[in-house]
């Protein structure tokens, strides 16, 4: 990963998002010599989302297994069928 001056990005921002586009490296932005941002490509940011939710959903239903909130499958049918019919 590359890491540019905030100065930089400031001066070649057209540039800087050309490259970013079309090698989908992120750059990491630094300011006073301390990390500040990182610059992504919409794509990668996006699928990056998408993982993040789907992590989520995974912590979410092992939370909801170790306090024991958990169904049946007919009891989960059950409760399914007043949307389902």
């Amino acid at each position: 990963m590359r890491t540019e001056l905030v100065t930089t990005l400031k001066r070649k921002a057209t540039d800087l998002i050309s490259e970013i586009a079309t090698d989908h490296e992120p750059v990491l932005i630094t300011q006073h010599g301390l990390p500040a941002a990182y610059l992504v490509d919409v794509e990668s940011y996006e699928a990056m989302r998408a993982r993040i939710g789907l992590l989520e959903g995974i912590a979410k239903g092992e939370k909801a297994i170790e306090e024991g909130r958990v169904l049946t499958h007919a009891e989960a049918k059950k409760r399914m069928s007043r949307w389902l019919d």
